[in-house]
């Protein structure tokens, strides 16, 4: 899976956002702090400490904002999402080539989250920075990714994926990821194709009660594929 979701943040949350992300007071860290083994030794960047009331605080704006998201919630199926962390780059700063945890706990919880997809929200205009594309790998091919300001990309967090060194300016994100209600990729793109028909045959006003059928099938199949 591969999803653009436009627009996540409007400007004025944005503008909030950035505005404590960029106060001289906030608590930026060496990013390796929450790198695993394998991603230490490639990872090069500044996030905000997880355990701040600004990551909290952040978190939450966004978090709030994805559970209004149609979108989100028909292709992902979310059942949980890790707490957003908050990264920068600076020039000279990448993440190298790397594959995501599979496993992650969620910070004070106790609980265990299976790594199904992986977010990243971008924070800065891409014209304020060069380089720092996240670059993605899969079995298929290889796309780079660089959206406006506001705007978020999910991808399969078993995907080889990557940070692009920034060579002007800094480049500043959200990232997450994601353990759906399906942990298969092909059933869960099955269920948001079958949502997505749903949703346009009902704008064109079709047969009633073949949609309650088609919606009942839907449904079926959420019940029998669904993990918690």
């Amino acid at each position: 899976m591969l999803l653009c979701i436009p627009k996540l943040l409007n400007e004025d949350q944005l503008a909030a956002v950035r505005g404590s992300l960029d106060d001289a007071r906030a608590p930026w860290v060496d990013g390796r702090a929450t790198a695993g083994f394998q991603g230490a030794p490639v990872k090069h960047n500044q996030q905000i400490d997880e355990a701040s009331a600004t990551a909290r605080e952040l978190g939450n704006v966004i978090v709030a904002e994805l559970e209004r998201n149609a979108l989100f919630i028909s292709a992902i199926l979310p059942h949980r999402v890790y707490p957003p962390m908050f990264n920068r780059y600076g020039e000279g700063m990448q993440f190298g080539t790397h594959v995501d945890g599979a496993v992650r706990m969620i910070p004070g919880t106790g609980q265990k989250l299976r790594t199904d997809l992986s977010a990243t929200l971008f924070l800065a205009p891409p014209e304020s920075y060069e380089g720092g594309e996240l670059t993605i790998d899969n079995d298929f091919g290889r796309e780079t990714v660089k959206l406006a300001a506001g705007d978020m990309i999910v991808y399969t967090s078993t995907s080889r994926h990557r940070v692009s060194p920034v060579t002007r300016g800094v480049r500043v994100a959200g990232v997450f990821w994601i353990q759906s209600l399906i942990r298969d990729d092909m059933k869960r793109e099955q269920l948001f194709e079958l949502d997505r028909t749903i949703q346009k045959l009902t704008e064109l006003k079709s047969d009633s009660e073949s949609l309650v059928r088609l919606a009942g099938h839907y449904h079926a199949l959420l019940r029998l594929w669904t993990e918690f």
